[in-house]
């Protein structure tokens, strides 16, 4: 087991040779932790973001359309009161340092990405985060025990890659995919929810609970363990996960879909993580996983590009486990890339392109508007439904209130058991079951839509 894990550590610290995949060319130096994580981060330097990866500032955001606003909190790691930093001035708070990084992520604008709105910073370091959201996911599948056919496997598999591919240009990586992560819309078309959680936390060092799920993680970053980054007691900080981290994530959601059942879900936490790291020990990680879960003939009966694709997907070894970049060019998906276009950057406020180029009036404007039953909230942006929204008494905190997401103690209840004349306290933590709420709030538009709720 030590040897295997050794081996995982030395593996996810090489970098490829490949000119293709070059994090100090594509991402920067600061991709794999050096100190100066500024450019990366995406915290405000200047008064602009100081990113290297091109983003368009001026991205205009999609038409809400099928989709639905969501709302999601976590809390933010507390910092000591007691302490300055290099210059003598109070620490800049962690919620704050995650709102500067979330501006970046505004930005970003892909029809496999769940577009995020806003965030909203509350009491004790609380961040609210409003994002688009659908409440079908491939969690449905799972729901309904039977396997997904082959071809609908690869154009899933293909449509996840090409969010996280385009995330990887910009120096990101999801490091939370789970099947609740993974929506789907009105057409059955994937769109990653959450895949700026790890990035805006700055690899999790912001806050006080774990990014990932136990039964999707990667072997390499169970390896590194559980260490906190801002832990001054640690020697060494852990790299932050690279892009082949998603790729095994991805490779643990195809196998589900394929064997119609979930992986690894009726064991303790413990003995799942050391189950995914004894699987460096074994050639045929997908062979074995189907015979620990009772599917072996369904994953034999797989076509020969399916079987390839969870293969490549599912290597233990990072080093020679594929980026998402490197899989959609993969001749297993000759069948299917040619069913989707090239993805072009919407034109943003100050494009030379005009946003009415292709847009098309009636002879008679009255007719516009002739069609009572039309959906016309659907056709504004996202952005712009949402501030409509606000401005009819929207209240981001009610809801999840509402919905019990945000639980209020009695004041006695949050005292300390034992506080001394500096201020320091003893005995009485927070629920670490409460940092972060993995529900998404679905925001009603009922009274924009001039719909009355039902009782």
């Amino acid at each position: 087991m030590g040897h295997v894990i050794s081996q995982l550590i030395t593996s996810s610290r090489e970098r490829e040779d490949s000119a293709k995949y070059n994090p100090s060319k594509i991402y920067g130096q600061n991709f794999f932790g050096n100190e100066d994580r500024r450019s990366l981060n995406g915290v405000w330097v200047g008064g602009a973001v100081n990113c290297e990866s091109e983003v368009d500032t001026g991205a205009v955001m999609r038409p809400l359309r099928d989709a639905q606003l969501g709302a999601f909190t976590f809390f933010a790691s507390a910092l000591p009161h007691d302490v300055c930093g290099s210059n003598g001035l109070p620490l800049t708070p962690n919620s704050i340092k995650i709102l500067g990084r979330f501006q970046l992520l505004k930005t970003l604008t892909h029809p496999r990405l769940c577009q995020y709105v806003d965030i909203s910073r509350g009491k004790h370091e609380r961040l609210v985060v409003v994002t688009e959201h659908y409440e079908s996911s491939i969690n449905d599948f799972q729901k309904q025990v039977q396997t997904v056919s082959p071809e609908r496997v690869l154009q899933i598999a293909y449509e996840a890659l090409e969010g996280l591919e385009f995330m990887n240009k910009h120096g990101m990586v999801h490091r939370a995919l789970n099947a609740q992560n993974v929506l789907m819309d009105g057409k059955g078309k994937v769109k990653l929810a959450k895949f700026g959680l790890y990035y805006m936390t700055d690899h999790g060092a912001d806050v006080d609970f774990p990014i990932g799920y136990p039964s999707y993680l990667a072997p390499e970053v169970i390896a590194q363990g559980s260490v906190h980054p801002s832990d001054p007691s640690q020697g060494e900080n852990p790299l932050p996960s690279g892009p082949k981290t998603d790729v095994w994530s991805l490779g643990v959601l195809l196998f589900e879909l394929c064997a119609g059942r979930r992986l690894l879900q009726n064991i303790e936490i413990s003995e799942r993580l050391k189950f995914i790291i004894t699987l460096g020990c074994i050639d045929d990680i997908v062979t074995v996983l189907a015979e620990e879960h009772g599917c072996l003939d369904a994953i034999r009966e797989l076509p020969e590009n399916v079987l390839t694709l969870l293969r490549k997907c599912l290597t233990f070894l990072p080093s020679r486990r594929p980026t998402p970049a490197e899989l959609l060019v993969d001749p297993v998906f000759e069948g299917v890339s040619c069913l989707y276009a090239p993805f072009q950057q919407p034109v943003g406020l100050f494009s030379s392109s005009l946003r009415c180029a292709h847009l098309e009036l009636p002879e008679d404007i009255s007719q516009l508007c002739k069609d009572d039953d039309e959906e016309y909230l659907g056709e504004r942006a996202i952005d712009e439904v949402y501030h409509l929204w606000c401005l009819a008494g929207g209240d981001l905190e009610k809801e999840l209130t509402n919905k019990e997401i945000i639980q209020s103690k009695p004041p006695v209840c949050t005292l300390p058991n034992f506080l001394l004349e500096d201020g320091e306290s003893f005995g009485q933590g927070r629920d670490r079951s409460f940092l972060l709420d993995d529900t998404t709030v679905t925001l009603s538009l009922c009274q924009l839509k001039n719909v009355r709720t039902p009782p």
